[in-house]
């Protein structure tokens, strides 16, 4: 299921830096966040759906080079967002 406009506002608001900022590490590591945790029931249904979970392993590994450039460009924001999001390292 993809994320409500609502709830992509509320991402946005709440880890960019304005309004209308998309662009941070920060704010497209919370976006591809909550679509991969929206994603998780889906998968609990239909466990045969490969094709699907290719395109969570690819959003996963985004994720995971957003927060490796995140870490070698910032340790204090990487730490925090891994706080705020509760993403085990």
């Amino acid at each position: 299921m993809a994320i409500m406009k609502e709830q992509k506002a509320e991402i946005v608001r709440k880890f960019g830096r304005s309004d209308k900022d998309t662009g941070t590490p920060e704010v497209q590591i919370a976006l591809l966040t909550a679509r991969i945790n929206d994603l998780a029931p889906h998968f609990e249904k239909f466990k045969k759906d490969h094709h699907s979970r290719v395109g969570l392993l690819k959003m996963v590994g985004k994720r995971r080079r957003l927060l490796d450039y995140l870490q070698e460009k910032n340790m204090e924001r990487y730490r925090k967002i891994i706080a705020d999001l509760q993403i085990r390292k």
